[in-house]
């Protein structure tokens, strides 16, 4: 890579993290930060402009203006209805291209949105390869690790959330005692943990599933845990968090186990397909 790094900014602490990762190698970077969802301070520090998220046309001609062939989307941005998006010009022939997939779900249209990047002669590539300790990497981080229980409701969870993701609805669920408390649809992890404590059942607590969809485009979104989903657990009276390894991001990696030990939960990053082989195991010799 050469050039400037162009940062398509959402929300949350990753668009400063992965600009500060670039400079770090000391490589520039500029930032376009979408109305609404970037925060000022977060990207501030950093040559920016802010853009509203339909108007394609500005967008790439700040890229292009700051020499910008290597971008990375990154912080989570809720997509508005197409009446509320207001392209354009150049943002209505995008939106052609992209076609069918700007009514379908989010992955189907952050696919296609990374697509007409590339057609436009941009390289799109994932915050991960800018941050790799934020990456969740595979086993138990911190103190508390899951019991077979435990293991069992994270095992269901796993297939539930694949289920979910293969009609591209969701990317978490909760699981306590082998029942679904919750899945996530159109809000967030945190909303969904906010309504879990009404649904709890007698006895140990529940788990929190997180996992990439199946064939999620990882460059435009991957599941995010930070301190603030460990305390929202918590409050649901869940027992741990588990993730899926290499394909979560810790918004503060030592932050996040710092705060599970203190609330006493476990976080663990998980193979999906080790979880799904080790119970189907359990259940031919049970």
């Amino acid at each position: 890579m050469s050039g400037p790094l162009g940062i398509l900014a959402g929300g949350g602490p990753f668009p400063g993290q992965v600009a500060a990762a670039a400079a770090a190698g000391g490589r520039a970077v500029f930032i376009v930060g979408f109305q609404d969802f970037a925060d000022p301070a977060v990207i501030g520090d950093y040559p920016h402009a802010m853009a509203r998220l339909g108007a394609a046309g500005q967008i790439l001609s700040l890229l292009r203006a700051s020499q910008c062939r290597d971008i990375v989307l990154v912080g989570p941005v809720k997509r508005p209805s197409l009446f509320d998006l207001r392209p354009d010009a150049e943002g209505v022939k995008i939106l052609a291209r992209i076609g069918r997939a700007a009514f379908s779900g989010d992955d189907g249209f952050l696919a296609a949105i990374v697509r007409v990047l590339g057609e436009e002669g941009f390289t799109v590539h994932g915050a991960h390869e800018f941050l790799g300790n934020a990456v969740a990497p595979d086993g138990v981080m911190g103190r508390v690790a899951p019991d077979a229980a435990a293991m069992a409701d994270i095992a269901r969870g796993v297939v539930v959330v694949r289920a979910l993701g293969e009609v591209d609805v969701g990317q978490a669920c909760v699981v306590q005692q082998g029942h679904v408390l919750a899945v996530e649809a159109a809000e967030n992890t945190d909303r969904m943990l906010a309504r879990v404590h009404e649904l709890a059942l007698p006895g140990p607590g529940g788990v929190l599933v997180k996992l990439v969809k199946p064939g999620q485009e990882r460059r435009a979104d991957m599941p995010t845990v930070g301190p603030r989903t460990l305390v929202g657990a918590a409050a649901a009276g869940l027992r741990g968090v588990a993730m899926e390894a290499g394909g979560t991001l810790l918004t503060d990696r030592d932050a996040c186990v710092k705060e599970a030990d203190r609330l006493g939960l476990f976080l663990i990053g998980v193979d999906p397909e080790m979880v799904t082989m080790m119970k189907a195991e359990g259940e031919a010799n049970g």
